[in-house]
């Protein structure tokens, strides 16, 4: 007779993850809000540290694209690793509070409140960060081509159409929401790292738009338009730079975090809850 005795070092079946990330949201729901802003401060550090490692891993790259992004890819994933590992609240991956607010475990005030707090939080975090990495020097590094990449990267984000940011922010973000509700099936820490390492991967090589990562490079990239270096590196025509400004910034947060919001909350989190909580 085979045994039925549940392996416990197997992963949580998709229906376990879904009242796993429940039961998560109504936990983050009802975190003091001072805990929730140092924990928030910290993801958008995370994910500024992230997002400068994939610019140095990209500066100089004469591989081909695709491997070009690969590689980027793998190096942002420091980020996720950080948060879901070390422990901290990333609005991005917060957006999965809506499976808990459809089970009516969650008001709307608190979700409300838990995203805006995460989202503030995230933004001093990544934005300290990016004047840290700028007071460092860092963006120096290789003649300041590390800082030409850093202004290329924030100029292409500032001249995003809004249509087109919103749609890249929907793709992204349900890719990050996956690899959140993927390390909701781990039991180890190596399990958490690899369910972070292939979604992530795929969002930055594809060139998906997260708001919180992007609070980083415009945010760097504001700073070095000051600095001839970094200028003569990017080599960009004056047009181009002028999209990099505080309504650049702005224009691309505003679509980018909206389109976070409906891939995470809309394409995963809304999904698995009709899937596996919907009456439960």
């Amino acid at each position: 007779m085979q045994d039925q005795t549940p392996n416990h070092q197997d992963a949580y079946a998709p229906a376990e993850i879904a009242v796993r990330v429940r039961q998560a949201g109504r936990v983050k729901a009802e975190l003091p809000l001072a805990e929730l802003l140092v924990l928030a401060v910290l993801a958008g550090a995370f994910i500024a540290l992230g997002s400068a490692f994939f610019t140095v891993a990209v500066t100089g790259s004469t591989l081909p694209f695709g491997i070009t992004r690969l590689i980027g890819g793998l190096a942002f994933c420091l980020g996720l690793i950080l948060v879901v590992v070390a422990g901290a609240e990333l609005f991005t991956g917060n957006v999965l509070i809506v499976m808990a607010w459809a089970s009516r475990l969650v008001s709307t005030r608190r979700l409300i409140r838990s995203w805006s707090a995460a989202y503030v939080g995230n933004l001093i975090g990544a934005v300290a960060t990016a004047v840290v990495v700028y007071w460092s020097g860092a963006w120096s590094f290789a003649d300041a081509k590390v800082g030409g990449s850093a202004l290329a990267i924030a100029v292409a984000k500032a001249e995003l159409p809004f249509v087109r940011a919103f749609f890249l922010g929907v793709l992204c973000n349900a890719l990050v929401c996956l690899a959140v509700w993927l390390c909701f099936s781990a039991r180890s820490t190596t399990d958490r790292i690899l369910c972070v390492l292939f979604p992530i991967t795929a969002f930055v090589a594809m060139g998906f738009e997260h708001s919180i990562a992007n609070m980083y490079f415009l945010g760097l990239g504001l700073l070095l338009r000051a600095e001839p270096a970094a200028l003569a590196a990017a080599a960009l025509p004056a047009e181009r730079l002028a999209a990099l400004s505080w309504q650049g910034f702005f224009g691309n947060l505003v679509p980018v975090t909206l389109g976070n919001l409906v891939g995470g909350g809309v394409l995963v989190a809304t999904t698995y809850w009709f899937a596996y909580l919907r009456g439960r």
